[in-house]
């Protein structure tokens, strides 16, 4: 049930995990070389169900999460010479943000706008993982939107 939700969760679990060293590397690594094994492993999951980009796999979701907030994160890295802890993004202030990042995630990844359902075209993990990856982008747009309006 909610098989891109629940991902997504994961995702945002992820996401405090790659913050928590602390160290901007490791937060850039880390989402690199989870949308890199997403795209291994989630072709190699579409050949062994023998379905296009099957529901239950959700590590595309996952992966995708921390690019959603990558504005927010640089704008804070700009601002304060250091990253926000994981904590910051629960936060009285800032929960309720973290929440319509999660919305706004599951938005764009369900409606698809362009290039997003275009790339879905490509072939295995690249087509699972990069529409994902796109609709993240799109939400990372948008939070950079709200993060100046707010300042």
């Amino acid at each position: 049930m909610a098989p891109g939700t629940f991902g997504s969760v994961l995702g945002l679990l992820w996401f405090g995990v790659l913050l928590s060293s602390g160290q901007v590397w490791s937060l850039v690594s880390g989402t690199a070389m989870g949308l890199g094994i997403s795209v291994w492993l989630c072709g190699a999951a579409e050949k062994a169900l023998g379905k296009k980009d099957p529901s239950s796999v959700i590590l595309d979701e996952i992966t995708a999460m921390p690019v959603c907030f990558v504005s927010w994160v640089a704008l804070y890295f700009l601002r304060n010479g250091t990253l926000p802890s994981p904590h910051y993004f629960v936060s009285k202030r800032n929960w309720f943000l973290t929440l319509g990042v999660l919305a706004a995630f599951r938005l764009f990844d369900i409606w698809k706008p362009w290039p997003v359902r275009q790339s879905q075209a490509w072939p295995g993990g690249w087509g699972i993982t990069i529409d994902d990856f796109l609709a993240a982008l799109y939400v990372a747009a948008l939070v950079l939107l709200i993060q100046i309006w707010r300042t």
